[in-house]
């Protein structure tokens, strides 16, 4: 049974582990959870970002022998849930580590938030609302 104190791993892949750390962690301000660099036939290297202490994160992958280029269409979202309006400076602070600020496919993004595409083209949106208004408005 999958219960509120479940972790979640969102795991997808990236040409470039250091851009994409430049941009959560530098960037975004996440942790370095986990990362190896193995780079040997078969192997994936590995970087897994997330909150300190959060029940969730990323794990971001790379096969340099059998790379996978990212797929990441408009409606490819992850949603953090700020309460309040973003900072412009951690938007400038994304900006500055890789990322790209865009419009959002659904305008219910650019109504309630920002919208940055990461590095491999994933689009992150902080948005000012919390959960519970955007689920209730759902």
């Amino acid at each position: 049974m999958i219960d509120s104190h479940a972790h979640v791993r969102v795991a997808r892949p990236s040409l470039d582990l250091g851009a994409a750390e430049r941009f959560y962690v530098d960037g975004l301000g996440l942790q370095v959870q986990w990362r190896s660099a193995e780079s040997k036939p078969g192997e994936h290297d590995l970087l897994m970002v997330g909150p300190a202490g959060g029940g969730w994160h990323f794990e971001l992958t790379r096969d340099a022998s059998n790379p996978i280029l990212p797929a990441p269409t408009v409606d490819d979202l992850f949603v953090v849930y700020l309460g309040e309006a973003p900072d412009e400076a951690l938007v400038q602070r994304l900006v500055e580590h890789g990322g790209t600020r865009v419009a959002a496919h659904n305008p219910y993004w650019d109504e309630w938030g920002v919208t940055v595409a990461d590095p491999d083209g994933y689009r992150l949106v902080l948005c000012s609302r919390t959960w519970g208004q955007a689920a209730a408005s759902s």
